[in-house]
């Protein structure tokens, strides 16, 4: 059997992956630090040590990401948006909207009912529209980014934030802090806020049903409730939400061999 790698380094996270017919055989996570080569490195000896694999065993390699430019080993590079596209459908063949929420914005890509890329949007380069907003909240906080999406369900009462700016909304969570507010209820409105944000973009590829959410964002199960809320239907989420742009990678990879 021949067996494939995506890389996906993100601002965040690096995540690899090795499949083969988009069948998952192995996965893996690091932080991508400063230096994005030296992450993508790491990350491909470490997946080939989880996967008992050598690099004569990878027929071959696709990289994607803001860092895969930095990479100095073999291989050929993809865009995002092809790579998620790729993996989404890969997992779930029917759906046609794709939510991805990562470290550095979020994006929204419309399936055709053949499965391929028909549309997409992205959110501009501002913390308040990605996952590292909620980075942001748990430091404000002083919480483990982990405990958000359970706390901010026992919201009775989320605050509503004024701004559109990562910098003002912390300073605004502050305030709110200040005044008495809850973590639950200051939790609720940041999820509301960064859902209102992506319902934007998805508005304006049209929304499709089945629609999934993948990125790091899949992870917060409070975020996953307020993109339901606002969109009025339940999400698909994949089991690991954060390698699904790195199965995509894999995928494009068999696919060019």
């Amino acid at each position: 059997m021949a067996w494939f790698m995506g890389i996906d380094i993100g601002s965040v996270t690096t995540k690899g992956v090795i499949a083969s017919d988009g069948i998952l055989e192995c996965h893996h996570l690091i932080p991508s630090g400063f230096n994005y080569g030296a992450a993508g490195q790491r990350l491909r000896q470490e997946l080939l040590a989880k996967a008992d694999m050598s690099e004569g065993d990878i027929t071959g390699i696709v990289a994607t990401g803001s860092g895969a430019g930095n990479l100095d080993f073999g291989g050929r590079q993809a865009s995002e948006i092809v790579c998620c596209a790729r993996g989404m459908a890969a997992i779930f063949p029917d759906v046609r909207t794709i939510i991805s929420v990562g470290g550095q914005g979020s994006q929204v890509i419309r399936m055709s009912d053949s499965g391929k890329l028909a549309d997409f949007a992205v959110s501009e380069r501002c913390a308040s529209g990605s996952a590292r907003f909620l980075q942001v909240m748990a430091n404000v906080l002083r919480i483990d980014i982990d405990e958000i999406g359970p706390l901010s369900l026992k919201s009775t009462q989320p605050v509503t934030f004024s701004t559109g700016c990562a910098v003002f909304g912390e300073t605004e969570a502050i305030t709110r802090i200040a005044e008495g507010f809850s973590m639950a209820d200051i939790l609720a409105g940041v999820h509301q806020s960064l859902a209102n944000k992506i319902a934007s973009l998805v508005a304006g590829v049209g929304l499709q049903e089945k629609c999934a959410l993948c990125g790091g964002g899949g992870l917060d199960v409070g975020l996953v409730k307020s993109l339901e809320d606002k969109l009025g239907f339940p999400l698909l989420v994949p089991s690991h939400p954060q390698i699904v742009t790195a199965l995509g990678a894999a995928v494009l990879a068999q696919e060019k061999q």
